[in-house]
């Protein structure tokens, strides 16, 4: 099996507080540079727990 590598961050804001979720940057060890897309899920802390949650039922069933 491959072993493989997640790279993610979360944090909770006031969503009338942001602006604009700009592209996330990772360094490769050769030196090249690869984007991962941020993602913004808004309403109450429990329903963006479920669709956090959701969210990556959803990635790792794609990923199979």
């Amino acid at each position: 099996m491959e072993k493989k590598a997640i790279v993610y961050g979360i944090r909770m804001f006031d969503a009338e507080e942001l602006d604009e979720v700009p592209e996330a940057y990772v360094m490769m060890k050769d030196g090249t540079t690869n984007t991962i897309t941020m993602h913004l899920i808004e309403g109450s802390a429990e329903e963006c727990k479920t669709q956090l949650l959701q969210s990556l039922d959803a990635f790792f069933e794609l990923s199979e």
